[in-house]
């Protein structure tokens, strides 16, 4: 049988004893629709239909560790308390659907939600106080908060273990939690958790990687999400050289993290054009050259157009992916993270597989607003 260009992405991977069928994840995307924070049916089954029409790896949502403010928004799922019950049924229905799986743990930190006036049951927190750069927004960390937001991720890591999920992922991006301890334009600490460099700032994460490894021993597998650009700032680079991005990506590799998940605004675009070119590696290439850690690229997959017009109303048509299967071939990056493109189509890899990419649906706005 003639090989297709398309099949390296249904190449299967390991990552610790995580075997997964293919290459394609499902990107976690925020979709607001767990009543009173709790899992139900219909998301069990929402992500049941992905897992069974060949998604590799689904990362969940961004759900919740048990701070009080650690959501900005009503319906974003929580990872503790009575949530946890809510869960059990969703790993079991990707599970019998022959699917992996994994949450993505989160504090939204000193971010707003948006357009609403719900509250969280506490006062919103970040390193310095500061939503953005200049911006003050919510409470100065404490050490106390600090450590206790540490213990809580750790407690987000074995819950996970134990309700069956195969891996987890840490949201490190976006401009949240983490990520604001990694900016300087939102971390202005003097003590041991800020600092001039971004290796210094890097300190919290790294703390929160190794309480949720000591947290699941050290075979269960651990994602890092990381991001230059924030949702404060499109155009923010916490590295500017690969130098620096070594001094900030690989003590966090050294904490604990296997996979770092890359995001950035589009896959095919080269992190350090003025070095290696205008198609050099993206970020998640660099970012594996650097570690040695696997990878996950995101960005743009199977869209066309800019990162946000389809959130302005404007239909984002299905793109070719041949950049996609290129930078694949070359071995850049290990697993590729598909988010729009199957929000609105469960069926995306599937069809992808089966070479149908006409029968694609390209990604509407109107698809936010259901959960299919």
């Amino acid at each position: 049988m003639t090989q297709s260009p398309i099949d390296v992405l249904f190449q299967p991977h390991r990552i610790k004893g995580l075997e997964l069928k293919n290459r394609i994840v499902m990107a976690p995307m925020t979709r607001n629709f767990a009543p009173n924070g709790i899992p139900d049916t219909a998301i069990a089954e929402y992500y049941r239909r992905r897992a069974a029409a060949d998604v590799g790896l689904i990362l969940s949502e961004g759900t919740t560790i048990a701070r009080p403010a650690s959501k900005n928004l009503p319906r974003i799922p929580d990872f503790h308390g009575p949530a946890l019950d809510g869960w059990q049924p969703v790993i079991d229905a990707v599970h019998a659907a022959g699917g992996k799986m994994g949450p993505q743990i989160w504090h939204v930190g000193a971010v707003p939600g948006p357009g609403t006036d719900w509250a969280p049951a506490g006062e919103p927190e970040g390193p310095s106080g500061l939503g953005a750069p200049g911006k003050p927004f919510g409470a100065v960390m404490s050490d106390e908060d600090i450590a206790d937001t540490i213990r809580a991720f750790a407690s987000a890591a074995a819950d996970a273990q134990r309700l069956g999920f195969d891996t987890f992922e840490i949201h490190g991006a976006h401009g949240y939690l983490i990520d604001q301890f990694f900016w300087s334009g939102t971390n202005e600490r003097t003590d041991r958790w800020g600092g001039a460099t971004l290796r210094e700032r890097s300190r919290f994460a790294a703390e929160v990687l190794k309480a949720m490894r000591a947290a699941v021993g050290p075979d269960f597998p651990i994602i890092l999400r990381v991001s230059q650009w924030k949702q404060q700032d499109y155009k923010a680079r916490l590295a500017a050289t690969p130098d620096e991005m070594a001094e900030w990506l690989l003590p966090l590799v050294e904490a604990g993290a296997d996979v770092l998940h890359c995001s950035q605004r589009r896959f095919w675009e080269a992190e350090f054009p003025e070095i290696d070119g205008a198609d050099g590696l993206n970020f998640a290439g660099w970012a594996k050259k650097l570690t040695g850690a696997a990878t996950i690229s995101v960005g743009s997959v199977g869209l066309d157009g800019e990162f946000l017009a389809s959130f302005s109303g404007k239909g984002a048509q299905t793109a070719s992916l041949d950049k996609l299967v290129a930078r694949m071939e070359r071995d850049e990056f290990d697993l590729i993270a598909v988010g729009r493109a199957l929000l609105s189509d469960a069926q995306w890899a599937s069809k992808v597989k089966a070479g149908d990419q006409a029968a694609l649906k390209p990604f509407e706005a109107a698809a936010l607003a259901t959960l299919d």
